[in-house]
């Protein structure tokens, strides 16, 4: 007999997780932003949060950051509770911004060497890494440019190569495309879908729009509020055209219901 495949590695859970703005439960006035939410996503998952403006995906997404306490429930990142032991997952986690929140006195091979600075990484070991990454996302020749002297694209192409620099094993993403225009902002949802494939990342993936989560996501959660999920879709490589537009049309149903 062929031994069964391991179980695939939890890297982010939520257990009936809730969150409340201004007070708990009971208080009046308090804004709930995330109601009961369980959600495991495993190692090398490509998961991209879908819903409408206040759903409670950035919510989510903060928690997982360790940007936010729970209000109830328990959230678990590697194992470690982003929040109360934010530090023991320093280098693990990286973030790509909705802008690209450059250093506008470094230049682009100075920016992608911040995450590596902070991990105290020896200088020659920093400039290497960074000049690959930068190389890699087609930057080459730009390494000494400064942000006001490239394109929106070529500064988030910056962005993403300062968060694989960090070689951090989780991935999370705050709509970073969506300042651009449709031509550049789908090839750069390729090549960073691309990279997470290639380099075994785990990525969680915010976003509003459905052309966006289902061209970079594997696993497209549609999100209503406060944060409940609606609608749980595994996408394979191979998904026939009659099964996207099903799966594109129950995302349409959720979102408009």
């Amino acid at each position: 007999m062929t031994p069964a495949d391991p179980a695939p590695k939890i890297e982010i859970h939520f257990d009936r997780v809730s969150k409340w703005f201004g007070g708990k439960r009971s208080h009046a006035g308090a804004f709930q932003a995330v109601d009961g939410l369980t959600l495991d996503i495993v190692q090398g998952e490509m998961v991209a949060l879908l819903g409408k403006t206040g759903c409670g995906k950035s919510t989510t997404f903060n928690m997982i950051a360790g940007l936010l306490e729970p209000s109830e429930g328990n959230v678990r990142v590697q194992g470690c509770d982003p929040f109360r032991n934010f530090n023991d997952l320093r280098g693990k986690i990286a973030v790509v911004f909705q802008n690209d929140r450059l250093l506008p006195w470094r230049t682009a091979i100075g920016n992608v060497e911040l995450g590596l600075e902070m991990l105290d990484r020896p200088a020659p070991e920093r400039h290497e890494v960074a000049q690959f990454w930068l190389s890699r996302l087609g930057l080459a020749g730009h390494e000494h440019d400064y942000p006001h002297a490239l394109s929106g694209g070529m500064r988030q192409r910056v962005s993403i190569a300062r968060a694989f620099a960090t070689d951090a094993s989780i991935l999370l993403c705050d709509e970073p495309f969506s300042a651009l225009d449709e031509i550049t902002g789908q090839r750069l949802r390729e090549d960073f879908a691309n990279l997470v494939r290639e380099n075994g990342k785990t990525a969680v993936f915010i976003t509003h729009s459905i052309n966006e989560a289902l061209q970079i996501g594997r696993r497209v959660i549609v999100m209503t509020p406060p944060a409940r999920i609606a609608y749980d879709v595994r996408l394979g490589s191979d998904v026939a055209i009659e099964q996207n537009d099903a799966i594109r049309t129950r995302i349409q149903d959720v979102l408009t219901a």
